[in-house]
């Protein structure tokens, strides 16, 4: 007699802060303080005000970091028992980053402009390689954010209508590459513990990334202060982001 076993998945509670329904719960009111006009100005001033100071605390922080992160990495490294497993693992991450960067920068975006534009993709990107070389010098978007007006408009003949109202959103809100590489993070750390992801946990590193990337500073190691939030969604140690500071400048 043939038995059939039927799996039937079903949720539970995770110990930690809600950080998606936090995410949502942020983007929901901006929505609803633009919708009451001059009187959520006050408020949204007072946002607009905590971020600066943040992004000055942060500032400073960075100074200090590299001392700070050379301490992190050398104590991890004395709690892993196969130093060569994790020197290997970190150097599949990078690839596993730069592979996916090359294909999104290279094949994916040139050839939504081709179909957009029907205009050699490759053409436009020579023509902002001077801003490319800088963000990559930089790692920032912001920082890069003046050279690209003037790249775009004087070598590729982009109006300053459309330069200066798209690039400043693009900046901030545009980050595919911190959300690819908040993602790869993610799933780095958890091999890293050991931890199985299941669908839901892909998932919410997917939407938890997407949307957090939106809301990133664009500062150095910006999309790292992210990615502790999507490490807590899914339930894993932010501990571990020691390791992903260190290579954060190439990647």
């Amino acid at each position: 007699m043939n038995e059939t076993v039927l799996k039937v998945p079903y949720g539970q509670e995770v110990e930690g802060m809600n950080i998606l329904g936090l995410v949502v719960f942020a983007i929901v009111f901006g929505v609803a303080l633009r919708k009451l006009g001059e009187e959520g100005e006050i408020l949204i001033k007072f946002f607009n005000s905590f971020n600066e100071a943040t992004m000055v605390l942060v500032t400073w922080i960075m100074w200090y970091a590299p001392i700070g992160i050379m301490f992190l990495v050398a104590g991890k490294i004395v709690e892993m028992e196969d130093v060569v497993m994790l020197f290997t693992s970190l150097g599949k991450y990078i690839c596993c980053c730069l592979v996916g960067h090359a294909i999104h920068g290279l094949i994916v975006l040139p050839l939504i402009y081709f179909i957009v534009t029907r205009k050699n993709p490759y053409r436009f990107l020579w023509g902002i390689v001077s801003a490319l070389a800088t963000a990559f010098g930089t790692s920032s978007s912001s920082a890069t954010l003046p050279l690209m007006m003037k790249c775009v408009e004087e070598k590729n003949g982009v109006s300053k209508q459309i330069s200066r109202f798209i690039l400043p959103i693009g900046a901030t809100v545009n980050m595919d590459g911190a959300a690819l590489f908040q993602c790869v993070a993610a799933v780095f750390i958890a091999q890293l513990n050991h931890r199985t992801l299941d669908f839901i946990q892909i998932v919410t590193i997917l939407v938890t990334a997407t949307a957090s990337s939106v809301g990133a500073a664009g500062i150095p190691a910006g999309g790292v202060l992210t990615l502790a939030i999507i490490l807590e969604a899914i339930g894993l140690p932010t501990n571990d982001i020691s390791l992903i500071l260190a290579v954060d400048w190439l990647v």
